[in-house]
C-alpha cells in the first residue's frame, strides 16, 4: 500500500499575518490544526525562517503519526519515545538537535490544539534503560536526546588571512569583515540596509533573532571596505538591502543566503582553508575579543545572546590561553606578594 503523499509548501500569496508555509496532504482535519497552528506562530511575531524550521519539524511529525496509525487526538508523552526510534531508523544520521526541536514543535502542537499538555508525562524508567540516548529532563516527565556539546575552533589568524586573500570583490570582503571584526550572523549580514548604516556616525543597526535590534560600532576596516563597495561596486538600483548579486541575471537583486553560501564554498576550496565558513568566523571574533580582554557582558550584547552561557560557546579557550594566563596570575601573586613583604618590612 503506498504512504500518502503529504509535504510542506511555500505560498507567498497568503493573507497577511498568515504563515506562507503550509502543509498539504490527505487528512484534512489534521491539516487545518497544523496549518492553523503554524498561523498561530505567524501572528505570534515568528520569522519566515522559523515558522519554515517548524512546518518542516510537523511535516515529519505527521508522516509518524500517519506510518504509526495514530492521531494527533491519541497522542501521549511516551508515545514519543516511539516517534524518536522512528526518526533515528529513517535516518541514523538524524542531529540530536533537530529531533529536540522535532519533540519542542509537536508537543506544542498539541498544547495549541487542546489547550493543555500533552498527557502521560511520566517517562518510564524502563523505556530510559533500553534508550541510554534518552534523558528526563529535571522536574518535567517530558525527555530530549542527549546532544553532545559541539565545540567549533575558531581560525588560526594565518587561515583567517589566507581566505580574505582569496576574496576577490569590495563586496565579499565587507560581508566577511562584518562576521570577523564584529561577529554578525550571516543572516544579520544579508539583512542589513542602507538605511541601518550611518557611516559618519560608524555604526549599524542589526536586526538579531526574533526581531531584536542592536546598534554595533564599526572598526575603521569595515568602514572602509563598506565605502568601496558602495562606491564601486554596488549597481544604481532601487534594492535598499546593502548587498546584492553583482553579476548575471539577478544583478541588482539582494544577495541570497544560498549566494552567500557559493561565495564561502568556492573560497575556502581556493583558499585551502576548508573551515572558513561565515558561522566559524563569528567564533572567531567571539574567542579573540575574550583573547583581547573584552567582558562577557559586553560580549553578549554584541553578539545579540539573550543569555550569558550562550555566549560562552562562542568562547573557546586554548591550552595556550591556559598557559598564558596561568602565569600571568602567577606573576600578580608574587608582586602582591612583594608588596605585602615591603609593607610588613
Amino acid at each position: 500500500m503506498t504512504a500518502p503523499k503529504i509535504s510542506l509548501v511555500f505560498d507567498p500569496g497568503v493573507p497577511s499575518g498568515d504563515s506562507p508555509y503550509r502543509l498539504e496532504g490527505p487528512k484534512e482535519a489534521e491539516r487545518e490544526i497544523i496549518n492553523g497552528f503554524l498561523d498561530a506562530q505567524a501572528v505570534r511575531g515568528l520569522s519566515v525562517r522559523s515558522l519554515r524550521s517548524y512546518g518542516y519539524s510537523l511535516l515529519n511529525a505527521w508522516r509518524w503519526l500517519i506510518a504509526a496509525g495514530r492521531g494527533l487526538v491519541d497522542l501521549c508523552e511516551v508515545d514519543l519515545y516511539d516517534y524518536v526510534r522512528f526518526q533515528r531508523r529513517s535516518s541514523a544520521e538524524t542531529a540530536a538537535t533537530t529531533i529536540n526541536h522535532r519533540l519542542i514543535v509537536l508537543r506544542a502542537l498539541y498544547r495549541y490544539h487542546h489547550e493543555r499538555e500533552l498527557p502521560g508525562g511520566s517517562f518510564s524508567q524502563r523505556a530510559t534503560r533500553r534508550n541510554p540516548y534518552l534523558a528526563k529532563r529535571r522536574g518535567r516527565g517530558a525527555f530530549h536526546v542527549k546532544a553532545p556539546r559541539r565545540v567549533v575552533v575558531p581560525l588560526e589568524g594565518k587561515e583567517l588571512r589566507t581566505f580574505l586573500r582569496s576574496l576577490r570583490t569590495w563586496r565579499d570582503l565587507a560581508i566577511a569583515s562584518f562576521m570577523f571584526l564584529c561577529g554578525l550572523r550571516s543572516r544579520e549580514v544579508l539583512e542589513l540596509r542602507l538605511e541601518d548604516l550611518s557611516l559618519t556616525q560608524a555604526q549599524a543597526l542589526v536586526r538579531g533573532k526574533g526581531g531584536k535590534e542592536r546598534v554595533l560600532p564599526l572598526p575603521s576596516e569595515v568602514l572602509s571596505l563598506v565605502s568601496q563597495y558602495l562606491k564601486l561596486e554596488r549597481p544604481k538600483v532601487f534594492a535598499d538591502t546593502l548587498f546584492v548579486t553583482l553579476k548575471g541575471s539577478q544583478r541588482g537583486e539582494p544577495m541570497t543566503p544560498a549566494g552567500l553560501r557559493t561565495i564561502f564554498r568556492h573560497h575556502r576550496k581556493r583558499a585551502g582553508i576548508l573551515r572558513a565558513n561565515p558561522h566559524r568566523f563569528r567564533h572567531t571574533f567571539g574567542s579573540e575579543a575574550v583573547r583581547a580582554g573584552m567582558s562577557l557582558p559586553v560580549l553578549m550584547k554584541l553578539m545579540g545572546h539573550a543569555r550569558i552561557d550562550t555566549t560562552l560557546r562562542y568562547v573557546a579557550v586554548s591550552d595556550r590561553d591556559v598557559r598564558a594566563e596561568f602565569h600571568r596570575v602567577l606573576r600578580r601573586i608574587g608582586k602582591n606578594r612583594a608588596e605585602d613583604g615591603a609593607d610588613n618590612s
